[in-house]
This record gives C-alpha cells, structure tokens and sequence, in this order.
C-alpha cells in the first residue's frame, strides 16, 4: 500500500508540474503575441531630452541619469557580492615572489601606472563617448589583479579599513546623491538644473574605485584577514 501511494503521489507531481509548465508556456506565448507590430521605442525622447542631462553621451544619460536607479542598485548587487564571499572564507594571497624576475618587476612597473591612466581616461570620456565607471572599473580591476599576483598589493593588506571603506563607497556616495537630489528637487536621482554633470562625475568617481576593488577583491576569493598582514 506504501509503494502504491508513493506512486500515485509522484504522479500527482509530475503532473501538477507539467501542468505547471504548460501555462506558464501560454503565458508566455499570450506576451509575445500581444506584443505590438511595429515600436518605435524610447530613443526619440531620450536623445530629445539629451541636453538636459548633464552628458551628451545617450549610454551613459542612461546609465546616470534617466535610470540611475537600477545603476545604484547594480553597484549594490556587486557589494553584496563580495559581502557574500567575504562571509563564507578568508582569502588566500598568492605568493607573489618575483626576486630574481627583473623583466616581470619593469612590466608591472609600466602596466600599473598604464591601466590606472586607462581607467581614469574612460571615467573621462564616458560624458561624450563609450566609457564610464564600469569601463574604468573593470581596468582598475585588471591592475589589482596584476598587484595581488605580484605581491604589490601591501596597502591592502596591511589596510583592510581602507579597503573597505573602498568597497562602499560607490554605494555610499550614489546613496548620499540621491538624497541630496531629493532634498533639492523633490525627486530622487533628479539632480539639479545645470549641474547634472558635477553630479554624475562625483557618482561615476566613486563608483569606479568601488568597482575596481570590488573585481579584485572577488579575484582573492575571501575577505583579508589578520594573519596576511
């Protein structure tokens, strides 16, 4: 009798999630067929309201101004990340032991400085041209992780406050920007008349070191502790 209701009750199972399946597939199918012909999209109002918003890039008004919302809360996906990972186990540092290797010490020598200037050149330009923090970002990620595999990075370990602090502040700063837009405008993430740019700059500053030190410190795979120092 107990292996015939386990039968029939797997049955019921697998029946309930076919029938499960099913609908959700005519959901889906209803989306996609109620959809409209022909949709002319957004574009038009967004490069229409271009000048007003403190860039001439439409990527980055996007990013920064019309929808800086999701914006902050992906630089708040990547703190959780790492929150996430600092939670489950301690970091191990590479070794990083390049005495005796003078060719790889000169590179490095050449590559940090070169992808620091990258990084803070695509910061730049992002207000009229493809970059921005994410860009910057990511390359200031790449000379942390040139650092952490050398043994150069000797700040962060003996500084784990300091690179926390790094961590959150993107977050903290695009937080404290959105408050202060709501306090004088009445809008979060409305920034003021003629100064959405001073805004957006000061966002995308922080936000890139946050990035940076957030790819490498997800790269170590664990939160630095005590006995690296």
């Amino acid at each position: 009798m107990t292996a015939r209701a386990d039968r029939g009750h797997g049955r019921a199972s697998r029946v309930a999630v076919g029938a499960l399946a099913l609908g959700l597939l005519a959901a889906l199918s209803w989306a996609v067929l109620s959809l409209p012909g022909s949709f002319d999209g957004l574009t038009g109002p967004a490069l229409g309201r271009l000048s007003e918003s403190g860039v001439t890039n439409p990527v980055t008004a996007v990013l920064l101004n019309y929808r800086a919302y999701d914006t902050l809360l992906e630089l708040a996906v990547l703190l959780l990340a790492i929150a996430g990972v600092w939670a489950l186990r301690r970091g191990d540092w590479p070794a990083g032991d390049l005495h005796g290797r003078p060719l790889v010490i000169s590179l490095l020598r050449i590559a940090l400085p070169l992808l620091t200037l990258t990084a803070g050149y695509l910061l730049w330009i992002g207000a009229f041209a493809p970059g921005g923090a994410f860009q910057g970002g990511a390359m200031l990620g790449a000379a942390a992780l040139l650092a952490l595999l050398s043994g150069r990075a000797v700040c962060a370990r003996r500084h784990t406050g300091a690179l926390r602090a790094g961590l959150v502040l993107g977050v903290l700063v695009f937080a404290g920007a959105a408050g202060g837009a709501a306090a004088l405008t009445g809008e979060i993430l409305r920034y003021p008349p003629g100064d959405a740019d001073v805004w957006i700059l000061g966002i995308e500053a922080a936000a890139i070191v946050s990035i940076g030190l957030t790819l490498g410190a997800l790269y170590l795979g664990g939160r630095p502790g005590d006995r690296h120092a």
